[in-house]
């Protein structure tokens, strides 16, 4: 397996440091806009080269897998790029793995109401395309989505027997400081992302159909484990409601995010203010998105890890009916305490939990334990061995069940 990496920001960075424990793959070209960035991350590894590449341009990937016989490419950058890398990697025959769905565009006149085109939809465009042609993208491969469709798959195999609702609930309890030790405003994942599914009309799954609903709606209190403990969760735009109905049998799909009031307000001026847009404008001769101008003055998330403490949990709560025909509630969940990625890894837990996941993921098809063609989400395949993978990883789930 020869693998293209293409982004060697804070994911990308954290997959090369685990990637670099294992053995499953021939070789991996770490490719980033900025060559610099993509030469600190290829130093884990002497398996390892940097290169640079043009993630907007699907020339640039093609050219690049065959410059390096890639059979894997691997897309760690914001999804804004991800139709680009994915015809990139069909042009040159590679196999492609995403963590985050090509984007969605709301309804023009019911975004509240109605989907507009869905995340994902356009690659679901292609599915046939890529089946016929025996090459497999494996989409949505991070954490969430990710992790939290192997547990939907997981559920509905081995736990139960009726699914009323696959709720991914996302919590935690990080805190980043300052130099003088006061709490500061950092987001631990891509700005860029966090705007864009935060302020995005949320998608529910709903007795067989998709529908919208407002952002930070459907607010309520999720309890989440070891220690990270109550956190008000609302409604959130992501894959994982677009990807399991299509392969796990539901009444309903939702996903929930710990946000905090705060990050909420921050959210909403940033929409009034109109700096969450991706059109750009003109400031003092130069165009600029104001968007990148939010993300640009933020600290990078990759770089906050010293100054951050606490844990952050993914997990999926499903209820319905369990094997013996009983109501049933469970919550599948993986929590990651940053104290133990940095001293492990050195990188910061949010970035490193959705980096392992495709990396567990990877192995497995490398191993032939996992196979498919077409454009396939993590629910169309075995969960036991991707769950008792990521346990050999050092990094093992758990489950708790609740009251049904």
């Amino acid at each position: 397996m020869r693998i293209l990496l293409v982004g060697a920001g804070g994911v990308g960075a954290a997959f090369t440091a685990i990637a670099a424990r294992r053995d499953f793959f021939e070789a991996i070209v770490v490719a980033d806009y900025d060559p610099a960035r993509a030469e600190r991350a290829a130093a884990a590894d002497d398996r390892y080269v940097a290169a640079q590449v043009d993630a907007s341009d699907a020339s640039s990937v093609t050219a690049l897998c065959r410059d390096h016989a890639i059979t894997h490419v691997m897309n760690a950058v914001d999804p804004v790029f991800n139709m680009p890398i994915f015809e990139g990697a069909f042009e040159a025959g590679a196999d492609y793995l995403d963590m985050a769905m090509s984007l969605s565009k709301p309804h023009p006149e019911a975004p509240y109401e109605k989907t507009g085109v869905k995340l994902g939809d356009e690659q679901f465009a292609v599915a046939d395309r890529w089946e016929s042609a025996g090459r497999l993208a494996l989409v949505g491969i991070g954490v969430e989505p990710g992790l939290s469709d192997v547990f939907a798959r997981y559920a509905a195999d081995h736990d139960f027997s009726e699914i009323d609702e696959l709720g991914t609930r996302d919590g935690a309890n990080l805190v980043v400081t300052d130099d003088a030790g006061r709490e500061i405003f950092a987001p631990s994942f891509s700005m860029w992302t966090t705007i864009e599914e935060c302020l995005n009309p949320p998608v529910i799954w709903q007795d067989g159909e998709w529908h919208t609903t407002a952002p930070f709606s459907e607010p309520e209190v999720f309890d989440f484990p070891e220690g990270i403990g109550p956190v008000e969760c609302v409604n959130v735009e992501h894959e994982e409601v677009l990807l399991m109905p299509r392969w796990v049998d539901c009444k309903r799909a939702t996903f929930k995010y710990g946000l905090g009031d705060e990050f909420i307000n921050i959210l909403k001026v940033l929409n009034t203010l109109g700096l969450d847009r991706t059109e750009k404008v003109r400031v003092k001769g130069v165009e600029v998105t104001p968007r990148d101008v939010v993300a640009a003055v933020l600290p990078d998330p990759a770089t906050v890890g010293p100054r951050m403490t606490g844990k952050t949990c993914a997990g999926l709560w499903v209820t319905g009916k369990g094997k013996d025909g009983q109501a049933r509630s469970t919550y599948y969940y993986h929590v990651v305490d940053n104290a133990w990625t940095m001293q492990e890894y050195g990188h910061q837990c949010v970035v490193w939990q959705t980096a392992i996941n495709p990396v567990v993921a990877l192995e497995l098809l490398a191993r032939g334990t996992w196979s498919g063609a077409g454009v396939l989400g993590p629910e169309a395949f075995d969960a036991v061995p991707f769950l008792d993978l990521l346990t050999e990883y050092g990094a093992p789930w758990g489950r708790r069940e609740m009251s049904a």
